[in-house]
C-alpha cells in the first residue's frame, strides 16, 4: 500500500487516474476514497476535489445507473472528513463532520433510493416470514417499519464507518511517506471533549424521545465515542510499552464479544472525556 501511495502522489495524472480506475471497478471504490484523501491532506482542499472529480464520475455512475450509492456516499464522507482534518488538525471535529454526514445519507436513502431499499425489506420481511416466526408475529404489522429502519441506519452507519476507515488509512499513508510515527502518535492521543461526548450520548438517546430512527442515530452518535475508545486502548498499550500482541488479543475479543465490548468502549471513551485516563498513567521507563 506504501507504494500506491508513492504512486499517487507523482502527480495529479497518476492520482486522478488511480482514483477514477479503482471507483469504477466493483469492491475497490474504498481505494479510490483513500486516494483522495491523501491528495486533500497532502496538497490541499482544492487540489484535492479537483482530482476528486475524477473518482465521482464512475461513482455518479454506479450510484444512477446502478442504483448503489456505497461508492459516492463513502467517497464523500472521506472528503469531507479529510478536508475537516485538514483545515483544523482535530479528529474529533473530523468524526463529528462524518457522522452529521451519516445523519443526511440516513434521511436522504429513503427519498433518493425508495425502490432499492423496498427490495432490501421484502426480502427481510420474506426472511423473518420464513425463519423467525415468532418474531414476525410478534412485531405483526410494525415487522415491516423496523426491518426499514434496520436497513436504512445500517447502510448509513456502514457508509460511516467506511468512510472513516479510509480516512485514517489516507492519514497513515500521509504519515508514512512524509511524517513517519506520525499517526500513531496522534491517534494514540485522541479524545473527545467532555461537551462532544455529551452531544453524542444525547443524539445515541434521542431517537424515541424525538421520534426519529433510534439505530440511525446510535449509529453516528456512537460511532466517534467507539473510535475514542479504540484510541484508548492503543494509548494505553503504548504508554506502558506493551507488545502488539496485546492489541492482536483485544481485536480477537472484539470479534468473539462483539456488542458488549464495543459497548464498554463507548462508556470507557465518555469517562476517559472528563478523566483522560492516559495523562494519569505513568509510562513504562525503559527495560532494566
Amino acid at each position: 500500500m506504501r507504494a500506491l501511495a508513492q504512486f499517487v502522489m507523482r502527480g495529479p495524472l497518476q492520482a486522478g487516474g488511480v482514483a477514477a480506475v479503482t471507483t469504477a471497478i466493483p469492491l475497490l471504490f474504498w481505494i479510490g476514497a483513500a486516494v483522495i484523501g491523501l491528495v486533500i491532506l497532502r496538497l490541499g482542499i482544492s487540489q484535492g476535489l479537483s482530482i476528486g472529480l475524477w473518482a465521482l464520475l464512475p461513482a455518479l455512475g454506479w450510484s444512477w445507473f446502478g442504483q448503489d450509492p456505497t461508492a459516492l456516499v463513502v467517497l464523500l464522507q472521506a472528503m469531507l472528513m479529510a478536508s475537516i482534518l485538514r483545515t483544523t488538525l482535530s479528529w474529533e471535529k473530523a468524526l463529528l463532520a462524518g457522522s452529521f454526514l451519516g445523519i443526511v445519507t440516513g434521511l436522504m436513502l429513503p427519498l433518493v433510493y425508495p425502490d432499492l431499499l423496498n427490495d432490501l425489506v421484502q426480502a427481510g420481511v420474506r426472511f423473518y416470514e420464513e425463519y423467525n416466526a415468532e418474531i414476525a408475529s410478534s412485531l405483526g404489522s410494525e415487522l415491516e417499519t423496523v426491518i426499514r429502519q434496520t436497513m436504512n441506519a445500517s447502510m448509513a452507519g456502514t457508509y460511516l464507518v467506511i468512510g472513516v476507515c479510509m480516512t485514517m488509512l489516507a492519514r497513515s499513508w500521509q504519515a508514512g511517506l512524509y511524517n513517519p510515527g506520525g499517526f500513531r502518535t496522534e491517534f494514540h492521543s485522541l479524545r473527545l471533549s467532555p461537551a462532544i461526548a455529551v452531544i453524542c450520548v444525547i443524539t445515541m438517546v434521542a431517537g424515541p424521545v424525538l421520534g426519529l430512527n433510534s439505530m440511525l442515530l446510535g449509529w453516528v452518535g456512537g460511532l466517534p465515542l467507539f473510535v475514542a475508545g479504540l484510541a484508548l486502548v492503543h494509548g494505553v498499550v503504548g504508554r506502558k510499552n506493551l507488545s502488539g500482541q496485546w492489541l492482536v488479543l483485544f481485536y480477537l475479543a472484539l470479534v468473539l464479544l462483539g456488542p458488549s465490548l464495543m459497548i464498554l468502549l463507548v462508556v470507557l471513551a465518555f469517562v476517559d472525556s472528563w478523566l483522560d485516563i492516559r495523562r494519569r498513567m505513568k509510562p513504562s521507563g525503559p527495560a532494566e
